[in-house]
């Protein structure tokens, strides 16, 4: 199956703050805020922070980093055909980054493809519901990627 991707970050190539997957198909999405240690960037304190938990309290997990890779990997285990969408090439990476729970080890995710699709005139941000919480921005980055299929 086809998931849609999105994270926050505290600022160009700072920490990882949330982690959205939405599936093409049905209505289990998958979002968790990873909580870091300050200091926000600017940016992000304005424009992400107060958004993090604007989702439905039944619909997140707030984890640890190590937790929330295992977490992501008990989420993808039953599908043996994940394909990771993302329309931010520091989406995909970050995402990668979580998965790595060690110097030498993984969690355990057996397969797993990445698509990176451009999307140029389109913004999740603008689109999305609540802009920069990224469970609304991959929602949107969803319908928008599948109207267009």
């Amino acid at each position: 199956m086809r998931y849609f991707l999105d994270t926050e970050f505290n600022g160009f190539g700072g920490e990882l703050m949330s982690v959205a997957l939405v599936p093409e198909d049905g209505d289990q999405d998958y979002y968790v805020v990873i909580p870091i240690d300050g200091p926000y960037h600017p940016w992000v304190e304005k424009h992400v922070v107060p958004y993090l938990e604007s989702v439905p309290p039944m619909l997140y997990n707030r984890l640890d980093r190590v937790a929330a890779a295992h977490d992501i990997a008990a989420y993808l285990a039953n599908d043996p055909e994940v394909t990771v969408i993302a329309d931010w090439p520091e989406d995909i990476a970050l995402f990668c980054r979580l998965l790595l729970i060690g110097e030498t080890e993984i969690v355990d995710i057996r397969h797993m493809r990445f698509e990176f699709r451009r999307t140029p005139g389109f913004s999740t941000a603008r689109n999305s519901k609540v802009p920069h919480n990224a469970l609304h921005d991959a929602r949107a980055l969803r319908d928008h990627l599948i109207a267009l299929d």
